[in-house]
């Protein structure tokens, strides 16, 4: 088994500060571009003597899209994309968690962009536990996942001249987390 045992059952939630959610897809066939989401909550439910009972949970607000770029950022809120107004959440919430082998563990579960939900397996890495500066127990995770954006109704796009298209289909998802667990307040 990896770092996990049982005093670290429990709730880890998300630090947005020290926590990135993004993506990266080529632009023109030629570039990536790369951008993340700034307002995400999640809760990792951890059950570490019996993963199968574990779950985790994530909330990005879509309007929080940032890719450093106020016109791409208007247009991936526009009706075209995410249409924020309609669509405010994207939201996964896992089925399983499985360790396959120490230290990675595969999330299933499911992805809903737009009001379409599909199922997603999710490899994420542990890079380890530690208690920070301030006594909060910390873990941190990475994972990458590409996906199909079409397959979640995220379909504009534009031919080019030379062939291909602007944005591409195939977008990877970007996962670098810090969580810290919930404990209780320690008595003198």
């Amino acid at each position: 088994m990896s770092d996990l045992d049982s005093s670290m059952s429990g709730q880890w939630r998300f630090d947005p500060e020290h926590t990135r959610i993004g993506f990266s897809a080529k632009h023109a066939m030629i570039t990536t571009v790369r951008g993340a989401f700034n307002d995400v909550e999640g809760v990792i439910d951890l059950n570490a003597e019996n993963l199968t009972e574990s779950k985790v949970t994530v909330r990005l607000q879509a309007a929080s899209v940032d890719t450093r770029n106020e016109k791409r950022d208007a247009h991936l809120r526009s009706p075209d994309f995410f249409d924020v107004e309609n669509y405010p959440e994207i939201v996964f919430v896992s089925s399983t968690v499985d360790e396959v082998e120490e230290g990675n563990f595969m999330v299933v579960g499911d992805l809903t962009i737009r009001d379409i939900t599909k199922q997603v397996a999710i490899p994420i890495e542990l890079l380890g536990i530690n208690r920070d500066p301030m006594g909060n127990l910390r873990a941190g995770f990475e994972a990458t996942r590409r996906l199909n954006r079409r397959d979640y109704g995220l379909e504009w796009n534009l031919p080019l001249d030379t062939g291909g298209v602007l944005v591409s289909e195939k977008v990877t998802l970007e996962f670098e987390i810090s969580a810290i667990k919930t404990e209780p307040e320690q008595q003198g």
